[in-house]
């Protein structure tokens, strides 16, 4: 051990920083949300010890909690891959462009992910009144004899919800993709041409995935956190609580027991549930994303 810290001591010094900084606000918040998840805590008197009691309610007594999960998975499951996919298609397709052309592109794409007025534009297009532009198109094409109340109405809920986030979904992983496709090198290609390799389909396949293995890991983890975290769309779009909680999902849960009743070791254990739930699915993706171009 010595040795090593000789051998590399430079190296440790500069990742040191980093370590710190991901020690003190990753691993251990999750250390402590673990232990605060078997307290009754209520931050105003000291926790008290109640073991697996959290989580026992919360899987055997907590309806809505179920409701959140149902949810949760179902969005995760329909935007998770779908955004996934779009991210590399959109990326893939803008790379093949000249440089300024792909440069605006590339921002044209990335912008609803970081626009702070995204969800008043939604919130214009499904109005629960006459004029609201999404009810006012159905009108004009004779589809609806009134307007609909979109966010009011549970079947509604959850396909706009799904839609809105793969609006959003371009963001950092699709950075990335475009980054990891700018790297790959161009000899590959002329060698695949040689071994074989007849058209843009293999190259993608044998040639660019491969390539891209550290990018497609990133932007799945990206992803899968995206899709298990959704509060804000739903909380901004359909309320909080929506209507029969259709939009209603683990991380709201989280919320309305952690910031609204400040029940902090019901809302930990709904933490430590939602994390393991992130973990196992980033898992299980990424050894999906090994196999690729086998």
């Amino acid at each position: 051990m010595k040795a090593a810290w000789r051998a590399h001591k430079a190296k440790y010094l500069m990742i040191a920083p980093f370590g710190i900084i991901f020690l003190a606000f990753t691993v251990l918040p999750v250390l402590l949300s673990a232990g605060i998840s078997l307290t009754s805590f209520n931050m105003l008197e000291m926790p008290k010890f109640t073991g697996f009691r959290n989580y026992v309610n919360l899987f055997a007594n907590d309806s809505i909690f179920l409701i959140a999960i149902k949810n949760t998975l179902f969005f995760a499951v329909v935007t998770g891959p779908v955004s996934y996919i779009m991210c590399f298609v959109f990326a893939w397709l803008i790379n093949g462009f000249s440089p300024k052309i792909r440069a605006f592109m590339t921002l044209v794409f990335y912008a609803p992910s970081i626009s702070g007025n995204a969800y008043l534009i939604w919130k214009l297009i499904f109005s629960s009144d006459a004029r609201g532009y999404a009810n006012s198109l159905l009108s004009s094409l004779g589809l609806s004899n009134g307007a609909i109340l979109w966010f009011e109405t549970k079947a509604y809920v959850m396909p706009i919800l799904i839609l809105v986030q793969l609006w959003l979904s371009l963001g950092v992983s699709f950075l990335s993709f475009i980054a990891g496709l700018q790297t790959v090198d161009k000899t590959l290609y002329e060698s695949g041409a040689i071994d074989g390799v007849k058209n843009r389909w293999q190259e993608l396949w044998h040639i660019t995935l491969p390539s891209m293995k550290p990018q497609l890991l990133f932007g799945a983890v990206m992803q899968i956190t995206s899709s298990f975290s959704v509060s804000t769309i739903s909380t901004e779009l359909a309320g909080f609580p929506s209507v029969e909680y259709a939009g209603h999902t683990i991380l709201t849960h989280l919320q309305d027991y952690g910031v609204t009743r400040m029940e902090m070791g019901y809302a930990s254990a709904i933490a430590v549930t939602l994390f393991f739930m992130m973990v196992i699915t980033n898992l299980a993706v990424q050894k999906a994303l090994r196999k690729v171009g086998e």
